[in-house]
């Protein structure tokens, strides 16, 4: 199985709602203001009317105006990692279907594209020659296009952690790398949730060992800062393999540092830690300290 990006947003957005639509949907989330009930329609739910078509990343949020001035609205969330994979045509009739479950017809689908494409469908018309008969539309948020300068200082935390996301030249990547955690260490006071959402930026910016020995060289503070928390990481994730198993907490701990290591894992890399042993586990273990490449995790005794 293939890294899941979408697992990554849909934790995201499930935890900071609010602050997710007026990133990603800011052409219909402006002007929301405060007080909002922000009610996740959990997939459980909804599975059993929609069968095989759901996918991975579908976070409906039903948006509610308690003051009763507005009337509800449904925000339908998609990530797509490969843009050539996004159908317009199969998200319209999820829509549809959403309507007809929820009994509404104010929603908003929003398409998340972790990179941007020319061939990407931005309108379906369904007609014969003299009238078109349906027409849908939906919002697009390409990270890859958005110009990083516009949200190096957002207090937006979701803009905040999808810093590394967007457009910026190599050379800036330590500086990116910086503000993002900066932006979660200032926004999130819940030190729970900065643990979780350090492995996104980690995940996202890649650094190599020679770029993360020069960020702690560059930004001392934040280092400090950061150390802190990959301590109570590792400790937490002791801790949880002793709960769930020694075993299997071992394979999720070394499954998250060579994320944080090398990047998101492929398939054939996931293959080899659900199948490997507790001698296997140990070993590849010992050997990501000094390993330069993810191959050599796996092949230097």
């Amino acid at each position: 199985m293939a890294y899941s990006h979408g697992r990554d947003f849909k934790n995201l957005i499930l935890d900071y709602p609010q602050q997710a639509l007026e990133f990603f949907a800011a052409g219909e989330s402006s002007g929301m203001g405060q007080g909002l009930r922000i009610t996740p329609i959990r997939q459980e739910q909804l599975k059993s009317r929609l069968g095989d078509r759901f996918r991975e990343l579908d976070v409906p949020l039903l948006v509610e105006w308690p003051d009763g001035r507005r009337e509800a609205l449904l925000f339908v969330l998609e990530e797509e990692t490969d843009p050539s994979r996004f159908s317009i045509r199969r998200l319209a009739n999820y829509c549809l279907d959403l309507t007809e479950l929820l009994g509404t017809d104010r929603v908003v689908p929003v398409v998340i594209f972790l990179r941007a494409s020319e061939r990407i469908p931005r309108r379906l018309v369904l007609g014969g020659d003299q009238y078109a008969y349906l027409t849908f539309n939906y919002l697009s948020c390409e990270l890859a296009g958005l110009d990083v300068d516009l949200w190096l200082e957002s207090s937006n935390l979701v803009a905040r952690l999808n810093l590394p996301n967007m457009s910026w030249p190599t050379e800036r990547k330590l500086e990116i790398y910086a503000a993002a955690v900066r932006g979660l260490q200032t926004l999130e006071p819940d030190l729970d949730k900065q643990v979780k959402y350090l492995d996104f930026i980690d995940i996202y910016t890649a650094l190599d060992d020679n770029e993360m020995r020069e960020y702690q060289e560059r930004y001392p503070q934040e280092t400090s800062k950061m150390s802190g928390l990959r301590e109570r990481w590792l400790n937490e994730g002791v801790e949880q393999g002793r709960e769930q198993g020694i075993e299997q907490g071992e394979r999720g701990l070394l499954y998250r540092l060579l994320a944080r290591r090398f990047g998101p894992l492929d398939e054939q890399a996931e293959i080899r830690l659900q199948e490997a042993s507790a001698a296997d586990l140990e070993r590849w273990a010992d050997n990501i300290l000094e390993a330069r490449t993810l191959e050599e995790v796996f092949t230097v005794h």
